[in-house]
């Protein structure tokens, strides 16, 4: 690839096949993963087709605790020593008492949304760090800033991310190597489904975003070295209503969110 090139996890729907298209849009050459490979072959395509890029495909399951490693050494095997743009994107979620979950999904979400970010993160480092430059994007979620009862492991993986995303950030300033942690609320995507929220209060609110904007605001952000990004307006505002609330207020409210229209 002669190119700069992004890796984006997570590139076969939502915020990550946006992302993975700025990046195409930028002149970056992909590196695209995922569990479905038919979807990010139609991916690879249409990014392929409308920018001139060069779009590769790597389908790897990241609830698997070996493919983080199986990733790099891929990219070795195909000649691709370091990646200019690594977006941690993958993650879900999962609603519902966590005393009545399943512990084996509970654990692949803490593989996927922590272990797997921070893998690919310091394995795809010291390329940076050797050449001087380089751009981290970790995809949160304004759930990190508060307790999730209802989406109690959830919300804690995405704290993990913001408190990560941030600490490296400031570790590595100066290096030229920037850390930018994008911390969307409640977007179109196909995550409540997945999550089996789909009548949750949360998704009804009428300042649920589009793709578009929350990842045309992180790209920005990431471009700019920004540490962290909150996109959206309504999203600041509780940022900063969370900041100055007590936090038997915050379990309180997130409960509610949290729960179904119907109960």
């Amino acid at each position: 690839m002669s190119r700069p090139v992004a890796l984006v996890t997570g590139a076969s729907g939502g915020i990550g096949l946006e992302l993975a298209r700025l990046a195409a849009k930028d002149g970056h050459d992909l590196v695209l993963v995922a569990r479905t490979t038919p979807k990010l072959d139609e991916v690879a395509k249409y990014l392929t087709g409308m920018y001139g890029i060069s779009a590769q495909v790597l389908t790897a399951d990241l609830a698997d605790s070996a493919a983080p490693r199986a990733i790099v050494d891929e990219l070795a095997r195909r000649g691709i020593t370091g990646v200019d743009v690594l977006v941690n994107n993958a993650g879900f979620g999962d609603w519902g008492l966590f005393g009545r979950a399943d512990l084996e999904r509970q654990l692949a979400m803490i593989q996927v949304n922590v272990i797997a970010l921070t893998a690919l993160t310091r394995l795809l480092l010291p390329p940076m760090v050797t050449q001087r430059k380089g751009r981290i994007l970790n995809v949160a979620s304004t759930a990190g800033f508060a307790p999730g009862p209802l989406m109690a492991v959830y919300y804690a993986t995405k704290a993990y991310v913001i408190s990560f995303s941030e600490a490296i950030s400031n570790e590595l300033a100066g290096t030229g190597i920037t850390v930018t942690v994008l911390c969307p609320g409640p977007t179109r995507t196909g995550f409540a489904q997945v999550a089996g929220m789909g009548q949750s209060n949360l998704f009804s609110s009428p300042t649920v975003m589009d793709v578009e904007p929350v990842a045309l605001a992180g790209w920005r952000g990431m471009k700019r070295g920004t540490a962290m990004v909150v996109p959206g307006l309504p999203n600041k505002l509780l940022l900063q209503a969370i900041r100055i609330s007590p936090r038997w207020v915050l379990r309180r409210i997130t409960r509610w969110f949290q729960e179904g229209r119907a109960q």
